[in-house]
């Protein structure tokens, strides 16, 4: 059964036959004086950043949303969802219809580092992408580093996506929750003595509750749910040193007739802050991830049952040395050991048997240091270097390739060995130029490296993608970054806007050979070309922050490209992801304390795509021929999106408040396209149909705080 045919039986049961398999042919405070009079003041925010902070800060392409903002936006299905979220800022794209993947700047998914609590997550999807992993209970804010990200992080190309959890000390017992259509909600928290603090929060799905409704046997015995738990747990042993522990697990599952499967991650950290001085500070932490995927199907007499996954683990320690107004340091180091373990399936019943890829280990090490000066009134300036180590564990055995990657030597290695290693230098800098207190202009470089990457020849994504390792036959993939902007603010910092233009020059980026065998291949180095890439664009932005009415305006223009030499007969060809033109715009308008509406309106252009564009007989059989690589667009993709909030007693006083969310997704009925089949026949000539996923999707959604 292919990876498609399966995604379209999760969505039929998860949005039911008349919303998906449709087929179109293509074309504060109160105070009290003496008299009786009440005064109300407005609320009053404490933030570590100033108002002009996007003026002042040295960073470019940083993008930051807080929970209160999120919440406003209408979502699929009633659902808060970070991911989505960021799918509306600039530069960032959708990888596909109603999915938590994205794109940023052109890279592939892959190309992200995602972190909460600095704990890396390797896929953060529910239910095939459409939901992410964060509770938005437990989610504190998020911050999106475009290209230029922090010297102490490293390993991806394109962003850094940061999610931290709450870490604020409540001060008595509480929660917050929600009832939602197709899932529920709980956190809870509050102190434990005066030093201590703890939270928990979870997440479950109910949709598969509602099929034995259905008069379908087979959805009857179907399966489709995901659940999550956050956990967090925090001590301050002394003025100089606290403790935190954090954790999550989550899992999705999934069954039916045809074979069932399951996936989920696991996060956990356990950080140290300690200050040495007053202007020494520091943070030892220790993580661990680990994704695991498991497939099973059962056929006949025979079942078959298999399992995958990327597991990690890291030790870091950050330091913040603030010497004098010229240096301000920020050095530390880290290191990871990845155990990558492409899959194993045993084979039970008649013709039992076992196939168990090999499992490939690797160290990734990372130093840096950065310092961050004020050169006159207006300059500032931010630079460093961070020296990235990777290294291949023995344990396997290695092949070697001839021109035609085909399989012309093997060596094994002695486990334990390192038999490779790639060494590389990353320098970052970033300036800022103060016109005056209300605008500036900024620029950067910036030189990522990456070393794993997914196996995905699928644009819509799956759980089931493997993780592979750089190798003597796959070099880093590396990229320079260069951007300049210019930021304005107005009004008081009412009003943000910004321009950022970018340029991105890419070397060994990774693709596959025509058909090739990602799934189950111990020679899969076989089937990767490497070759280079380049991005650049534009990104607008306007932003009004306080008011009645309070929103934003985000346009992107953009191009990627790749040239393979052995892809698409050496010519240059877009990336999957790339979009000339994206128009992201969110508007939220409060009516009263009790009553506030919001709008969101996405438009793209359509993703490239392959497309057949002739046939040819051999005998009783037809055979495509299909036109260059991603040579032809889908459909521009638009939508509106609506949403009304009711707080039918807006008194922060009462221990229990409540809101009622209703929203529609996608409300005049656009079809966008999700996938795109094409049907012949001996005696018709080819047709495209396209599926389409959502239209019309209402949902309501109570929560509750208490």
């Amino acid at each position: 059964m292919s990876i498609n045919k399966l995604m379209i039986c999760i969505c039929y049961l998860l949005c039911g036959q008349t919303l998906l398999g449709q087929t179109d042919t293509l074309p504060g405070t109160s105070v009290y004086p003496k008299d009786p009079i009440i005064y109300t003041l407005e609320e009053v925010t404490v933030s570590s950043r100033s108002k002009n902070d996007n003026i002042t800060g040295t960073t470019m392409g940083v993008e930051q949303m807080k929970m209160k903002e999120i919440r406003r936006l209408p979502m699929l299905m009633g659902e808060v969802d970070v991911l989505k979220g960021i799918q509306l800022l600039p530069g960032v794209q959708a990888t596909a219809e109603g999915t938590s993947g994205f794109s940023v700047r052109g890279g592939s998914p892959d190309q992200n580092l995602i972190l909460i609590d600095n704990t890396t997550v390797y896929n953060a999807s529910h239910l095939l992408g459409f939901f992410s992993v964060f509770n938005n209970d437990v989610v504190s804010g998020l911050e999106l580093y475009k290209g230029d990200m922090p010297l102490q992080f490293g390993g991806r190309l394109s962003s850094l996506l940061s999610i931290e959890t709450k870490s604020e000390m409540p001060d008595r017992w509480g929660g917050t929750g929600g009832i939602g259509l197709i899932s529920s909600r709980l956190m809870l928290e509050g102190p434990a003595g005066k030093q201590t603090s703890w939270l928990v929060g979870g997440r479950r799905s109910y949709v598969d509750l509602f099929f034995g409704l259905s008069n379908t046997e087979m959805v009857q015995n179907s399966i489709l749910h995901f659940y999550d738990l956050n956990a967090k747990l925090s001590h301050r042993i002394s003025n100089k040193d606290r403790i935190e522990i954090n954790t999550y697990y989550g899992r999705d599952a999934f069954g039916a007739e045809m074979g069932e499967f399951d996936y989920g991650n696991t996060a956990a950290s356990v950080l140290w802050k300690h200050t040495f001085s007053e202007n020494l500070f520091s943070k030892f932490s220790v993580h661990l991830s680990d994704y695991t995927y498991r497939l099973g199907a059962s056929l006949d007499e025979m079942a078959v049952d298999w399992r995958a996954g990327i597991a990690d683990v890291a030790l870091k320690a950050n330091f913040n040395h603030q010497l004098n107004g010229w240096l301000n340091l920020n050095y530390g180091v880290s290191s990871i050991i990845h155990r990558l373990n492409p899959g194993k399936i045993i084979i039970s019943g008649n013709n039992a048997n076992q196939l168990d890829m090999q499992k490939n280990d690797a160290l990734e090490h990372g130093v840096y240091l950065s310092n961050e000066q004020n050169v006159t009134g207006n300059l500032s300036l931010r630079y460093g270097l961070r020296v990235s180590v990777f290294q291949n564990l023995g344990g396997l055995t290695g092949y070697s390739y001839d021109s035609n990657y085909e399989v012309a030597d093997s060596i094994y290695y002695k486990a334990g060995s390192i038999y490779n290693t790639y060494g590389q230098l990353e320098p970052r800098v970033g300036a800022v130029y103060l016109i005056n207190n209300h605008s500036s202009v900024k620029a950067n470089y910036a030189r990522n490296a990456q070393f794993i990457q997914l196996a995905e020849n699928s644009a819509s994504g799956s759980p089931l993608n493997v993780w592979f390792a750089a190798s003597p036959n796959i070099k880093p993939q590396t990229v320079d970054n260069f951007s300049i902007g210019y930021f304005r603010n107005f009004n008081n910092n009412r009003y943000e806007t910004s321009v950022e233009a970018y340029y991105k020059d890419m070397q060994n980026v990774i693709d596959f050979g025509e058909h090739a065998e990602l799934l189950m291949n111990p020679q899969l180095e076989g089937e990767v070309r490497t070759g280079t890439g380049k991005a650049y664009g534009m990104e607008l932005s306007v932003k009004k922050n306080s008011g009645k009415l309070t929103g934003f305006f985000n346009y992107t223009l953009s191009r990627s490209e790749r040239t393979i030499p052995e892809v698409n007969n050496g010519k240059t060809y877009l990336a999957p992801f790339d979009k000339t033109h994206a128009v992201n715009i969110a508007l939220n308008y409060e009516f009263s304390k009790q009553w506030n509406t919001s709008a969101t309106w996405v438009y793209a252009t359509g993703a490239p795509t392959t497309y057949p564009t002739g046939r040819f007989q051999i005998g009783d059989e037809y055979f495509p021929v299909y036109s260059g690589r991603n040579e032809y667009r889908r459909p521009d993709y638009h939508r509106l999106d609506l949403s009304l909030t009711y707080v039918p007693i807006p008194n922060a006083k009462k221990p229990w408040q409540g809101e009622w969310n209703f929203s529609i997704y996608n409300a005049y009925g656009r079809k966008n396209p999700w996938l795109i089949s094409y049907n012949q026949t001996e005696t018709s000539t080819p047709t495209a149909e396209m599926t389409y996923l959502f239209r019309f999707i209402p949902s309501v959604t109570y929560n509750f705080k208490f």
